[in-house]
């Protein structure tokens, strides 16, 4: 999901927004004015936070580096899920509408499912968790989505694990009814909104897609460079642009929805120039710190709005050390959140194989291990027990 990347009115002939939209809507077999009236009369369900956020994510993006194939982990187990962060004591689930091969989590939408989708999988993980007393939460890859790609090569650059989608009016048309319809079919308390980033640069290193490049001249005003590439400063305002547009259209599409459903940003860099002193991070619900760097929180911190609640990250890079982080007394009172890559079977080993021994015994440092490792003293937190110890290490087995 949150895979760590190097950092990183209409002018011209534009197609009809109705007609577009209609288009989207007949593909995926939903007449589009009975959706937009359907989510246009939704009374907005009330959201109940909890005092301390202690959520986490069973990360479905990622497999071996890439993105996950639509319908890996399609066969997963809403109800042994919910056991799952039940047991590691989380109160706030983070799963998924769409993922970044651009299939849904659940059935009969307008995304198409993933392929062999065996549960309904997000509105069965609201229902479960809901009786638990767990607010569930959904999630949208902005800046990235295969299969958007896979249909739009014209509006989108090619790549597996990178942000690659201009935020063209095309797009931001589909992924705002995407959101509305995900809102109203699943029941969801709210949903993270990841990589809300333009192109990475590199995508862009053989040229512009001439999509963007019209979306350049349509938000700046400006004639895009002869020489393929604008200066430094007018591409930071088109793309400062691009992202306040997209953030615009999101709330708006939410608002429409369920205007009491939380939007979750999640950030690895808040020093961006394209999202500093933006109205996104002004506005937004939630506003996560990806990043192990606690300077990087303080920074978004100083940019929130009033009413957004910042949320820390604990586990999910080799860098983050979770023992550490909640050792600081003041630490321990942040919301918090993790996120760990699945094994084979779409879970982590059960809680009671991280609580049976000491800390030290999940050796290693690749990713897997370290998150192993965290996860063993974020469980021990969440469930209220005492700190974590690195214990003896000759008692593993």
């Amino acid at each position: 999901m949150f895979k760590r990347l190097a950092q990183p009115r209409r002018k011209g002939k534009t197609m009809n927004r109705r007609k577009f939209l209609g288009g989207l809507a007949a593909a995926a077999s939903l007449p589009l004015a009975t959706t937009i009236k359907g989510i246009s009369a939704q009374s907005p369900k009330p959201v109940h936070v909890p005092a301390q956020i202690k959520a986490f994510c069973l990360d479905f993006n990622w497999d071996q580096g890439k993105f996950a194939q639509p319908g890996h982990w399609a066969d997963a187990d809403p109800e042994e899920h919910i056991r799952w962060y039940e047991s590691l004591g989380a109160n706030v689930v983070q799963t998924f509408a769409v993922s970044c091969n651009g299939y849904a989590w659940y059935k009969h939408g307008f995304v198409s499912a993933q392929p062999g989708l065996k549960h309904d999988f997000l509105p069965e993980m609201v229902n479960l968790g809901h009786k638990r007393g767990m607010l569930v939460t959904g999630y949208f890859c902005v800046g990235a989505n295969s299969k958007w790609g896979n249909d739009h090569p014209d509006l989108c650059y090619p790549s597996t694990s990178n942000y690659q989608i201009p935020l063209t009016d095309q797009y931001l048309d589909y992924l705002g009814l995407s959101m509305e319809d995900a809102i109203t079919k699943t029941g969801m308390d709210g949903y993270m909104i990841d990589w809300v980033w333009n192109p990475a640069d590199e995508l862009r290193k053989a040229g512009w897609l001439p999509a963007e490049k019209k979306l350049f001249e349509q938000l700046t005003g400006k004639q895009f460079p002869a020489n393929g590439q604008p200066d430094a400063g007018d591409k930071l305002e088109y793309e400062r642009k691009a992202v306040a547009r997209c953030w615009q259209r999101i709330k708006a599409s939410r608002d429409r929805a369920n205007s009491n459903c939380v939007i979750w940003l999640s950030c690895y860099n808040f020093a961006d120039p394209t999202v500093t002193n933006s109205k996104m991070l002004q506005e937004v619900d939630w506003s996560m710190n990806e990043s192990p760097d606690p300077k990087l929180f303080q920074i978004a911190k100083s940019m929130a709005g009033p009413r957004t609640r910042m949320i820390q990250n604990v586990v999910g890079w080799s860098a983050h050390d979770a023992l550490k982080f909640l050792a600081n007394a003041d630490n321990r009172k942040l919301d918090m959140y993790g996120f760990a890559a699945p094994r084979p079977s779409s879970l982590l080993p059960p809680i009671k194989d991280y609580l049976n021994k000491p800390t030290a015994c999940f050796k290693g440092t690749d990713q897997a291990t370290v998150n192993d490792r965290n996860i063993a003293a974020l469980a021990r937190f969440y469930r209220g027990m005492p700190p974590a110890e690195e214990g003896d290490a000759t008692h593993c087995t």
